[in-house]
């Protein structure tokens, strides 16, 4: 059995606990690092880089298809394609596979020893390793737990079969005829979106009363206008209730009470993720809990002196930069810095088509506060560059303080709105007046252009409407 200590601990490399460990290196700290998989997590390996590659190719596909419909108003026209999606797949793994070797890469420069294998705990400083080479013991003065999440499986449609995680739909290498999405929310529709524009028959069974019920519905109308001009079916109101006798189709109860049977090949399960607390020695620990997350300060201490936790362990927003931002944080503390969270907002993308992004407070969160507020909204059917893109739903809405016009929040819905996160937030944690926005010089043509419009709004003078 080997051993080895270390200054800091980082358990499990995904975004948080990566770059955790790189920026503690990069510090001096001595850092070792343990991953189960491969580096990168759920959001490299089987999360955000590969359903955005498969996104893309849907997109890309969909274009073509039109196209070869003759319906392109920009005067293309082609012969029918078809789509390999196995080779789609291979595509897709290898820009994981750079990413995978990039990572390891950064660590090794970062001087951080990795340790490949699953950890358990034998004590709050203490992990073993079981490793292709045998037992490994790693002391530590501080240890960060960065394991995870993963997806939430329902009792009466377990995974295995045609019922399907993520996961599993982002390395299937034929198309399904007909799917059907079990669940709504952001990773739903997705998912959803694309193997519809691959071909798909889709359904999404939903139980609220809207798709995306942690937007309000002003944002979602865009992409419910466009899941109808797919074809897709969308059930809200629903419940599913389990697989048919046969196993070729899903039991839905509507919202009038009646059961409904859904032809499917396979069932995609999207119902939101869970923290991987599962970890060996994990629950002998002192941990406090907040309801399944680890409970953490502001330094993203848990409850035991030495112990801190990152990521979707500790609970929402289960983004992975967040994740990020609490493990370059957690890195520069074990260094001997003074760090603390002070994070005014953390963007929220939704990468359906059209986009959704939203930074900070919606307006009717910062009514719920008791804030005035005043809102103003810009449409891209009145921006040039999205008109020139062919790209017209949706628009750019401020929310702002109406005693004195601090910006609460930044929302869009449209094409291509996810770079215009860094704008918002930046915004946001600047403090910035929407005279601020509404001063600044953006270049044209662009869609950036109705943040500015949408700020001379707020204001009572857009120029473009």
């Amino acid at each position: 059995m080997k051993e080895i200590s270390c200054k800091l601990l980082v358990i499990g490399a995904g975004p948080g606990g990566y770059v955790c460990a790189i920026r503690a290196g990069q510090l001096g700290v001595d850092t070792v690092i343990v991953e189960a998989g491969k580096p990168g997590g759920t959001c490299l390996n089987v999360g955000c880089i590969p359903s955005k590659a498969l996104i893309h190719a849907a997109e890309e596909y969909e274009k073509i298809r039109h196209m070869a419909d003759g319906r392109s108003p920009l005067g293309i026209s082609l012969q029918g394609p078809s789509v390999d999606l196995a080779a789609t797949i291979a595509w897709k793994d290898g820009i994981v596979g750079r990413l995978n070797s990039g990572v390891s890469g950064l660590l090794r420069k970062a001087r951080v020893k990795i340790v490949q294998g699953r950890a358990a705990f034998r004590d709050g400083k203490t992990v073993e390793v079981q490793t292709e080479t045998g037992m490994q013991v790693i002391r530590a003065e501080m240890v960060v737990i960065a394991t995870g999440s993963k997806p939430v499986e329902l009792p009466f449609l377990p995974f295995g079969g045609p019922v399907i995680s993520s996961t599993e739909a982002l390395s299937l290498t034929s198309l399904p005829k007909k799917l059907v999405v079990v669940g709504g929310g952001y990773i739903g529709l997705e998912l959803g979106t694309a193997f519809a524009k691959l071909g798909s028959e889709v359904t999404i069974v939903e139980a609220a009363a809207q798709v995306l019920p942690q937007y309000d519905g002003e944002l979602v109308r865009p992409v419910q206008k466009r899941l109808q001009q797919l074809g897709v079916r969308v059930m809200t109101g629903a419940k599913a209730k389990g697989l048919a006798s046969g196993g070729d189709a899903l039991l839905v109860e509507t919202s009038d009470g009646k059961e409904q049977k859904l032809a499917a090949d396979k069932i995609l399960v999207t119902v939101g993720r869970r923290p991987n607390t599962n970890m060996a020695g994990l629950d002998g620990l002192d941990l406090d809990r907040s309801g399944p997350f680890l409970r953490i300060d502001d330094q993203c201490r848990t409850s035991m002196r030495g112990v801190f936790a990152i990521g979707d362990i500790t609970g929402e927003p289960m983004l992975a930069h967040r994740a990020m931002a609490q493990g370059e944080m957690v890195a520069e503390i074990a260094s001997g810095l003074k760090r603390g969270w002070d994070k005014r907002c953390i963007p929220a993308v939704c990468f359906t088509d059209p986009e959704i992004l939203s930074a900070g407070l919606s307006p009717d969160e910062a009514r719920r506060n008791g804030v005035e507020v005043r809102v103003g909204q810009f449409p891209f059917s009145a921006n040039g560059r999205a008109m020139t893109v062919l790209a017209e739903d949706g628009f750019v809405r401020v929310v702002a303080r109406a005693d004195n016009n601090v910006v609460l929040g930044l929302q869009a819905v449209g094409a291509g709105v996810s770079e215009l996160a860094s704008a918002f937030a930046l915004a946001i944690e600047m403090g910035a007046r929407v005279e601020d926005i509404a001063a600044t010089v953006h270049a044209h043509p662009t869609r950036g252009e109705g943040l500015q419009e949408a700020a001379l709004k707020t204001l009572g003078h857009a120029l473009h409407i």
